[in-house]
């Protein structure tokens, strides 16, 4: 089990660093597209679209990195009074019930609007815009499929506190 858990978290950590330097090349597109927009009276619509992109990319592709540190939002207000046994029972029904259930009908209908786009080559509906809007899309399949695994993590996780608090 510690053995799994350890792959899960890895990989996660990994994409989630791997899409933190997201965020430094979005502050360099949006300055750039705000130096041309503000000397220039100028923009393009693809440096727009991508820019919307980036952000996407960075905000699904993290998700399970987030879940991962416990950064993800959370009603504290009886869960940190708790203690490790019970946040654990805590995480795991509601891992169960909630994020899992949602993450498998999320993949499944993201996979099929992604292929669906993959299918007809949909491109920007925007003239100058962007190609490829299927990655995009393909990128909520992804985002999902992490946080997915993640959530597989803190199942094993919690099994392990609960177990060894006994």
């Amino acid at each position: 089990m510690k053995k799994i858990i350890s792959i899960l978290d890895r990989l996660n950590k990994w994409s989630g660093k791997a899409v933190g330097w997201l965020s430094t090349a979005l502050v360099v597109l949006i300055c750039i597209d705000v130096a041309m927009r503000y000397l220039f009276d100028f923009t393009l619509i693809w440096i727009i679209e991508l820019e919307i992109y980036l952000f996407a990319l960075l905000f699904l592709l993290s998700a399970g990195y987030a879940l991962q540190k416990e950064k993800h939002v959370r009603v504290d207000v009886f869960y940190a009074s708790k203690s490790k046994r019970s946040q654990a029972w805590i995480n795991l029904v509601g891992t169960l019930v909630f994020l899992i259930p949602w993450c498998m009908i999320i993949i499944w209908v993201s996979y099929n609007y992604a292929y669906m786009s993959f299918l007809i080559s949909e491109k920007s509906a925007q003239p100058g815009g962007l190609p490829a809007l299927y990655l995009l899309k393909f990128s909520i399949t992804l985002g999902f499929v992490l946080l997915l695994l993640q959530g597989i993590g803190v199942i094993l996780k919690s099994i392990q506190t609960i177990k060894s608090e006994e």
